[in-house]
């Protein structure tokens, strides 16, 4: 385990990425946290707000108690803030709210009533303050990810295949689509940190077919590389079937069990990632403990798909899984923007 302290670095990494989100003397912030988070990145933001000007408060909620009987990671549900008016009423008098809980706010019922008031959220991601150092949010890469944000919401299909045998079709008629290089200057927006990717949330009854996991590629959820290929069949948004006699196999029909909840099974969001700084190699190098897994769903070239949660579709649950897949070729009406796992034309490095 890294041990977990202030250092001057890491404020001057924090300071980065608030002035790249407009924050400066007088701007009104909340730190929103609970009683688990990581309290190095707590205090890191309170004095990199401070060294910048803003006036700040702590909102400061319990960890709830546990409802599953399965632990849960990477969820991007926090269930900290149980709907409790004080604290909202707190984040949506507020111009920024900095969103250090474990599991984020990414998918919470109470998120769009913050955004609605006009605040916007910067999401750091429950990682040790090194991966967060590693993966500073880089301005040019801004550009490119409004390019990919545009391709999806113009285009009507994605199809997703590659050598290990995945054929994923994906209607994207009225898909809600995001993209975030790690910071927000917008009022009623939010982003995220790590971040570089571009993705959007299926509507209703729009994704089938075959996805295959390969060796190397990730279970976000389990912080684990998969040593044996799974295979997951896809009908009318839901995972049907899993496939597959090697132990990962047996560990998602596990999780995905454990919840009771049909909703875990279906489609969250799908995307590719953008980020040239995220390794794919990095997680050999962390203890689970040190890492939330955040930086791989922005692999540069890889397909991301996602189950749980998906606030379009009005499915909420608290089971989720991040599955970043490894050399994919990804259309969109028919034109290729990644080919096994090289990122093209609008979307790739100059």
């Amino acid at each position: 385990m890294l041990t977990e302290s202030i250092e001057q670095k890491w404020i001057a990494s924090f300071q980065c990425v608030f002035e790249l989100c407009a924050v400066g003397n007088g701007t009104t912030a909340v730190i929103l946290s609970e009683t688990l988070s990581r309290q190095v990145n707590v205090k890191l933001a309170e004095l990199a707000l401070l060294q910048l000007g803003a006036r700040v408060c702590h909102v400061v909620m319990p960890s709830p108690p546990l409802h599953d009987s399965i632990p849960l990671r990477s969820t991007g549900t926090s269930l900290a803030l149980q709907h409790h008016r004080s604290a909202l009423a707190a984040m949506c008098s507020s111009e920024i709210v900095i969103d250090c809980t474990v599991e984020g706010l990414l998918h919470t019922r109470e998120l769009g009533e913050i955004l609605s008031s006009g605040a916007r959220l910067m999401m750091i991601s429950n990682e040790h303050p090194e991966v967060l150092e590693r993966l500073m949010p880089d301005p040019s890469l801004a550009p490119r990810i409004q390019a990919g944000v545009e391709l999806l919401a113009n285009s009507h299909r994605m199809s997703v295949t590659s050598g290990a045998g995945t054929s994923l079709e994906i209607d994207l008629s009225g898909a809600a689509v995001r993209g975030s290089p790690g910071f927000v200057t917008e009022p009623g927006k939010l982003s995220y940190w790590p971040a570089g990717l571009c993705l959007c949330f299926p509507r209703a009854h729009t994704v089938n077919g075959v996805l295959v996991l390969d060796v190397g590629d990730m279970n976000l959820t389990f912080k684990r590389y998969l040593e044996s290929q799974v295979t997951l069949h896809i009908e009318d948004d839901y995972v049907t079937a899993i496939e597959g006699g090697g132990l990962d196999a047996e560990l998602m029909r596990s999780y995905f069990a454990a919840f009771g909840d049909r909703n875990a099974y279906g489609v969250s969001h799908v995307g590719w990632g953008m980020n040239p700084m995220t390794r794919w190699d990095s997680l050999m190098m962390y203890d689970k403990s040190d890492i939330n897994a955040t930086e791989y769903r922005a692999l540069a070239g890889s397909f991301l798909y996602s189950t749980g949660a998906n606030e379009f579709s009005q499915r909420h649950t608290r089971g989720h899984f991040d599955l970043p897949l490894r050399n994919c070729t990804i259309a969109l009406d028919g034109r290729d923007v990644i080919r096994e796992g090289r990122l093209l034309g609008v979307l790739a490095e100059p």
